[in-house]
């Protein structure tokens, strides 16, 4: 409010630097509360984020919605090139007009409103979304019964999972925590092939199963939220918005960039297919090899 109410004409100085120097105290605690809530939750910061993700959200949107700010940044980017500033200056008044144009500044009164409940919406989902992935995860670890369905397994990790089980009032069995990739670190060593196939599909299966942790109605959500924000800022989906800014710039960059290395990798993924085929054969083995036989 300061720099957008200042009475002087905008400088370089007076508001773009003012804004790069503005809320540093709330960027260091935001930045210090993101950390230790993805690092180490609790039930009182999940409280905490589900309160302020979306407060965030509308503090931002008051920012970059502020017409006096916008004017002031506006006008020195029109005249940008006569203002006398070194490349790194140029540049980051350009990303400021970027900025505030991407968030909104230019829509009418009518889709600002429109605007800040997409984001107030979004920030919600999002921080649902992730705190259910979380918890979904750790819900999903892996229960053995038996020390021999652990084959493969080193001493130090099988009593690891004895007392991850016993700590999840399991005490007797034995737990795998799941990660949160795709690919769980014990697939690359358990021998034991059915403990195998019951972790990789305990990892795909999170989020999907229905219940408390499931995440198929926010991620839904978000996409069609985002994909309406998108086009109410003017660009034809989601992927060009997000893309913009990024090193490949847009869709069709990353979608070549994706054609070209598909072929090949796929064609590498059946010769190793055919390679580990042959070798559970040489072994004895009377089954055909499956994701979780190749990590």
């Amino acid at each position: 409010a300061k720099i957008a109410n200042n009475k002087a004409a905008p400088t370089f100085d007076n508001t773009i630097v003012a804004l790069e120097k503005s809320g540093q105290l709330l960027a260091r605690v935001n930045a210090t509360f993101s950390n230790l809530h993805g690092a180490n939750t609790n039930d009182t910061l999940d409280a905490v984020d589900r309160e302020m993700s979306p407060k965030l959200a509308a503090h931002t949107d008051a920012i970059h919605l502020n017409a006096k700010l916008f004017a002031r940044v506006k006008a020195l980017h029109d005249k940008r090139a006569s203002l006398g500033l070194d490349a790194e200056s140029t540049h980051l008044l350009e990303r400021y007009y970027k900025e505030f144009v991407r968030a909104g500044a230019n829509l009418s009164a009518a889709n600002q409103a429109k605007l800040k409940a997409y984001n107030g919406e979004i920030a919600s989902l999002q921080s649902d979304f992730q705190q259910r992935v979380l918890k979904g995860a750790n819900a999903a670890a892996l229960i053995v019964n038996t020390r021999a369905e652990l084959a493969g397994l080193s001493d130090a990790e099988i009593n690891a999972a004895a007392a991850e089980a016993t700590k999840r009032g399991q005490k007797g069995k034995f737990a795998i925590p799941i990660v949160n990739t795709s690919i769980q670190p014990g697939l690359s060593t358990l021998t034991h092939r059915a403990t195998r196939e019951r972790l990789m599909k305990a990892s795909l299966e999170r989020g999907t199963k229905g219940g408390e942790f499931d995440t198929t109605k926010q991620v839904l959500r978000l996409a069609k939220l985002r994909a309406e924000r998108a086009v109410l800022l003017g660009y034809p989906n989601f992927a060009a918005y997000s893309q913009e800014l990024e090193t490949a710039r847009n869709p069709a960059a990353v979608n070549k960039l994706l054609g070209d290395l598909a072929k090949p990798a796929v064609n590498n993924a059946k010769k190793e297919a055919v390679e580990i085929q042959a070798a559970i054969n040489k072994d004895g083995g009377k089954f055909e090899v499956a994701s979780w036989d190749w990590p």
